[in-house]
């Protein structure tokens, strides 16, 4: 039907809805490539009896078709189907963001003024415009994109008015009604979230926000489930005892590590190697683990933090607790980006809140995120008082100065020594029992 009423036209389709649609996808491929529409049930099965009458005569094709869909289905379309590529050779690849500057900011804003009049909502103070373009901004993940999704300003834009309409507070959309929605729609999903915090505050998970301890670092990690995306302190823990295995990463054994985690935990060996194995073999037995993690564990956001609790767990030097760190890193030592950064820190401002700031509390990230944040207004509050630090690293080397509380050449020439030392303490071992 729809492909009658679009001959000699366009024909839009949704592709998800098209695969799901039983002989759909092989009659539009068939109609497509012989140029007609046959008319004809694609339920009669050929070996059975059936009753036979007229079949209406075929109509000539002329029609353009646009599928349209997500990256996911394209490309297995492209991998599962031969003939796709051939019937559809045109691939048209909308970004997810919208770069920032006076022209899609202006488009954006006369976006959300058309719909507003569509809709027959009130006028939209310019100061609600701005937390609008600050949200999308946000889930750009970027303070220089815009998230092409712009169905969630809509929606944010709907629920304003309605709590405009009842607290019978103005008649324009304000600022702080866009502020009421985004805080109602938080609260709605946070179920998960406060359930985790209440129990790090609880004791129950065990986080520590204060004082020092050996071998353990305060991780941060980031959690999808549905709609909401929120963050959260993990502990992560390192021992070292003489031997020679190398390291063993307890996730990855226990098949709860992932690829990408796994090729974290490599990448510390090729740095320690580098290091500090030019002048002796890297002679240890390490362990390291998230605890009480007990789902599957993945992304590579936790090296740094395993490579400061391993080091102190070599040299028992303890690691500062009213910090949290998240970031990735290379063999040569340089902290690298990673996704959820301003989750993450929320995440562990949340626990130092509900237990009392100190004013030494703060999270280190790699300096190549800091164009990422876009911070709640109560985060931005406590840094500006000086309640809450953020810490940009771009080398190892700045994480261990900030974790460990001395200098890092200190810290590798100590490390070097212990691992010297157990190297020759393990050698006089095998001298004896030979």
């Amino acid at each position: 039907g729809s492909l009658h009423k679009a001959n000699g036209g366009y024909l839009i389709m949704d592709a998800e809805k098209l695969l799901v649609e039983p002989f759909a996808w092989d009659a539009l491929k068939l109609a497509l490539k012989t140029r007609q529409i046959k008319m004809e049930s694609p339920f009669v099965d050929p070996s059975l009896m059936h009753a036979v009458t007229l079949s209406p005569e075929t109509v000539p094709l002329q029609s353009k078709i646009i599928l349209i869909g997500s990256r996911d289905i394209y490309y297995q379309l492209l991998a599962l189907d031969p003939e796709f590529n051939e019937l559809f050779r045109i691939l048209v690849d909308f970004d997810s963001y919208i770069p920032r500057d006076n022209d899609s900011v202006e488009q954006l804003i006369l976006r959300i003024k058309h719909y507003a009049e569509e809709k027959e909502y009130p006028p939209i103070h310019r100061d609600a415009v701005s937390r609008l373009i600050e949200f999308s901004l946000r889930q750009g993940e970027h303070q220089e994109r815009i998230s092409a999704q712009i169905i969630h300003l809509f929606k944010m834009v709907a629920e304003a008015d309605y709590l405009r309409q009842q607290n019978n507070d103005g008649v324009i959309i304000e600022a702080r009604h866009v502020e009421l929605a985004l805080k109602a729609a938080e609260y709605r999903s946070s179920r998960i979230s406060d359930q985790m915090i209440l129990e790090i505050s609880e004791g129950t998970v065990k986080i520590s926000t204060d004082g020092e301890r050996a071998g353990c670092v305060n991780g941060l990690t980031v959690m999808e489930v549905g709609e909401s995306v929120f963050g959260s302190p993990a502990r992560i823990t390192a021992t070292a005892s003489l031997g020679s295995q190398g390291i063993m990463d307890i996730e990855r054994e226990a098949q709860l590590g992932q690829s990408v985690h796994s090729k974290g935990v490599m990448i510390l060996n090729g740095y320690l190697a580098r290091q500090y194995g030019r002048d002796i073999p890297l002679t240890l037995n390490a362990h390291i683990a998230m605890e009480q993690s007990y789902g599957h564990v993945d992304g590579d956001s936790a090296t740094c933090a395993e490579l400061v609790a391993l080091i102190s767990a070599i040299t028992d030097i303890p690691v500062e607790q009213s910090l949290a760190v998240t970031g990735s890193m290379n063999q040569h030592g340089e902290v690298q980006a990673v996704g959820g950064v301003n989750e993450k820190i929320e995440g562990f401002f949340r626990v130092c809140s509900s237990r009392g700031l100190t004013g030494r509390q703060g999270v280190i990230i790699p300096a190549d995120n800091v164009r990422h944040l876009m911070l709640n207004d109560e985060v931005i509050e406590a840094v500006e008082a000086g309640q809450f630090t953020i810490y940009a690293a771009r080398q190892i080397d700045d994480v261990l100065t900030l974790l460990l509380r001395q200098d890092a050449l200190l810290t590798h020439e100590e490390t070097r020594n212990m691992l010297k030392s157990m190297h020759d303490r393990l050698q006089e071992d095998d001298d004896s029992s030979k």
